[in-house]
């Protein structure tokens, strides 16, 4: 594969057989006893009861199981939004949507990306001496600077946003299903609204396209052995390292591929979830295997099932949105209903977090940032506020609190992009705004303000089922705390500073291995 200079510089070492430039992977002496290393894992679309250890009716998560009894699961952890960009740069930043500038999905054809005036937990780790990978989707910008090698991450090899955002020549489950892409100049026959028919998606390792179309098929196991590569590659040099892994799964299209090693033909969900899991299984062994007590390994999600793919989306457990789903439409992703933003967690270190233990501390993807910024001895980026918190205290077992106040972006549902009108206190939860997704039957829920709020107890009523009385003596106290932390944080992002993306489109961008080809082929077909 064709492994290409970052930007114009002609020396470098080799990495991963690749020319990696001004990268010096050297062992400086007291860096690898000092700094841990961190393996962050992204899932996609994963629904909170997805994991078998969240009580799931089916099994099919076997080494997430077993990392979640060899560490910390964690029952109340949450997205930063319930849709993708949103979560994956409040991920790298620390920072909301109204901070980073990211409050919706970026395209295609998009320009821009994650403002480059925000600091990306890679370039602070990267700046303390690490050595930093990224494997699988990225979604936060492809053109020019945007591009991952150019946000602090050394070693790229991924798809650059969602994998059904590009046609391939061997469709997987979607619904509704998308055709192939088109051959030898044939256009491509009519396809849904929702399917991208024609540019083929691709495939990159660092700034060259190695693939496009992408063999979707295959593509599971070339993530577990990029992501060991990097993992034995980094722990030879010496050097403490950070990779991060944006899974494709659970994201739609799931491989057709699947169900042939699968006894009884169990349905495509539950096939690509084992899929999933025996990839997550193979990252840790290699952890195991080369820096088990000094690797901290923590795996979350991005955002809750896409319920508008019926059979192919996930389980929102015992989130199920009632009051929403009366209404109409879904309360998963897209939504401020638990189930959109409520996430599959767990964190494994051998030796430093404690073994088979249930935290119910409120937690969010935001607090990965200081937490492993913290944990790296480094420095948070200075001019900015963040709203993620060090949950170190947390993972060690010394601590049972995580925040007292948390909020959930409007993500697609209702509402207007990345604003704060669902508020969390304690064990209560405001709506100012609601609305459900598109659901399995098409049905999309109202949009709904609510002046006052509706507030929900979740410690006695998870599924989100009857709002407390407005006249309660239990609302009249919970109001007044819901309005100041409203007040507070909105006043706090006035004053900080904050960044806004180019989300822009220009078809010139698109990804496009060989333009003279249909579709963007790197080769004739």
């Amino acid at each position: 594969m064709a492994c290409p200079f970052l930007k114009v510089l002609l020396v470098g070492v080799s990495f991963l057989g690749c020319l990696y430039p001004l990268v010096d992977f050297s062992f400086s002496g007291e860096t690898r006893e000092q700094k841990p290393n961190f393996v962050i894992i992204l899932a996609d679309d994963m629904g909170w009861g997805d994991l078998g250890a969240n009580w799931a009716e089916t099994k099919d998560t076997a080494n997430l199981d077993k990392m979640a009894a060899e560490g910390m699961r964690f029952v109340d952890f949450h997205a930063a939004a319930s849709t993708c960009s949103p979560s994956r740069a409040a991920l790298l930043t620390g920072r909301l949507g109204l901070r980073n500038g990211v409050p919706h999905n970026f395209a295609v054809t998009s320009v821009g990306g994650l403002p480059l005036n925000e600091t990306t937990l890679a370039e602070v780790l990267q700046r303390a001496g690490y050595v930093t990978g990224l494997i699988g989707k990225w979604h936060l910008g492809h053109h020019g600077s945007y591009h991952p090698n150019f946000r602090g991450f050394d070693y790229y090899f991924g798809i650059p946003y969602s994998h059904d955002m590009g046609c391939t020549d061997t469709p997987g489950y979607n619904h509704p299903p998308c055709p192939a892409c088109p051959r030898g100049g044939r256009p491509s026959r009519n396809p849904e609204k929702d399917c991208h028919s024609d540019v083929a998606l691709p495939l990159y390792e660092n700034l060259s396209i190695v693939e496009q179309p992408v063999n979707l098929s295959g593509l599971a196991q070339k993530y577990a052995e990029k992501a060991t590569q990097f993992i034995q590659r980094a722990s030879a040099s010496g050097r403490p390292f950070l990779l991060y892994v944006g899974l494709a799964h659970m994201h739609v299209p799931l491989s057709r591929t699947l169900l042939s090693a699968e006894p009884g033909g169990r349905r495509p969900y539950s096939a690509a979830l084992r899929e999933m899991d025996s990839l997550v299984g193979q990252i840790k062994d290699k952890v195991d295997l080369t820096a088990k007590n000094n690797t901290f390994l923590w795996f979350t999600g991005d955002n809750g099932p896409w319920a508008q793919k019926c059979e192919l989306a996930g389980s929102m457990g015992p989130f199920t949105g009632s009051w929403q789903t009366r209404q109409g439409g879904s309360p998963a992703k897209q939504t401020t209903w638990e189930g959109g933003h409520r996430v599959p967690a767990l964190a494994y270190w051998p030796g430093r977090v404690p073994v088979n233990v249930t935290s119910t501390a409120l937690l969010s993807v935001l607090d990965i940032f200081p937490t492993v910024v913290a944990l790296a001895g480094a420095s948070l980026p200075q001019g900015r506020h963040f709203d993620g918190l060090d949950a170190s205290e947390v993972l060690f077992g010394r601590a049972q609190a995580g925040h007292r106040v948390l909020f959930h972006p409007n993500s697609g549902a209702a509402g207007e992009d990345g604003a704060l009108q669902t508020v969390r206190v304690e064990r209560y939860k405001a709506f100012f705004v609601t609305g459900g997704a598109r659901a399995c039957d098409g049905s999309v829920g109202p949009e709904r303000h609510h002046e006052p709020p509706l507030i929900f107890n979740l410690d006695d009523d998870v599924a989100e089922a009857a709002p407390l009385d407005r006249g309660s003596a239990e609302y009249q106290r919970v109001l007044p705390e819901v309005r100041a932390a409203l007040s507070e944080v909105l006043e706090d992002i006035a004053g900080d500073n904050t960044s806004r993306a180019d989300y822009s489109q220009d078809p010139s961008v698109t990804p496009c291995c060989n333009p003279h080809q249909t579709a963007c082929r790197c080769q004739a077909a």
